[in-house]
């Protein structure tokens, strides 16, 4: 976890770089009886797209923002705080969040964002909380929570909180996020999905190479999404024009990544 600590004037500060994720194909299989929806992804880290996320202690909590305005009702810094706070004693904290990741792009920046704020206050106040339990935390934010707590290349199931981790590596190569700028709600990405089950698993696909990924590994949401915001299709394809080795949608979008050789 890229983090700086330091005192200054006897108040103890971190500062953290909540990052962003991709999704590599999006299987969505069926809709469960709590509503939710059951899941194949792989969620893969991208640590050159980030937030800034300072942590101060103070005598009294508070939180404020800069940068991209968060959506009321999206504080998920301030919910992470209060949960830990239920189990645990620690001093209150003053959080800055810089918002530099795209809200609703699919790229987990307000999952990121809760869970970084839990390993932040593990670490800040040695409050010594296993990474597996830091994720039970995580998962009573959002289903996408649990996957930042380690933060590093996992094979997802269920509604997010069954996490396989996978030996993938992708720092050769660069990944390129184009962001067009329009939100599309998780309810709206859903709403346009027939849930089935793929023909094969994504499992065993991602374990081939890249090259073989292009009409292989996909996104159920792009079919509707694309349909929508046709926009969305033609970055995909003028990713693919330029030379990407594999492309598509982050998540429920509206997010384009174009994976290509440095």
């Amino acid at each position: 976890m890229d983090v700086i600590t330091f005192v200054v004037e006897n108040l103890i500060r971190m500062i953290l770089f909540p990052n962003a994720k991709i999704n590599i194909g999006l299987d969505i299989l069926n809709k469960r009886e709590d509503g939710h929806h059951n899941i194949s992804s792989v969620f893969y880290p991208v640590l050159s797209c980030s937030d800034i996320l300072e942590i101060t202690q103070q005598k009294y909590f508070s939180f404020e923002t800069s940068g991209i305005k968060i959506p009321k009702g999206g504080n998920l810094c301030e919910k992470a705080f209060h949960l830990l706070r239920k189990d645990f004693s620690f001093p209150n904290v003053a959080i800055h969040l810089h918002k530099q990741i795209p809200i609703g792009a699919g790229l987990g920046g307000g999952s990121a964002n809760a869970a970084f704020t839990l390993k932040g206050l593990n670490e800040l106040f040695e409050l010594n909380i296993s990474n597996k339990k830091l994720e039970e935390f995580a998962l009573r934010l959002g289903a996408d929570c649990p996957f930042f707590i380690e933060n590093t290349p996992k094979y997802i199931e269920g509604i997010g909180e069954q996490m396989t981790n996978i030996d993938l590596d992708l720092g050769q190569l660069e990944i390129r996020l184009v962001n067009p700028k329009i939100h599309i709600s998780t309810a709206e990405a859903y709403a346009g999905v027939n849930p089935q089950k793929p023909a094969a698993a994504l499992s065993e696909f991602i374990k081939t190479p890249i090259e073989n990924w292009k009409g292989k590994i996909k996104n159920d949401f792009e079919k509707s999404i694309f349909i929508k915001h046709p926009e969305l299709q033609s970055i995909k394809q003028q990713l693919y024009k330029e030379g990407a080795i594999y492309a598509s949608m982050s998540g429920s979008g509206s997010t384009i990544y174009g994976i290509f050789k440095k």
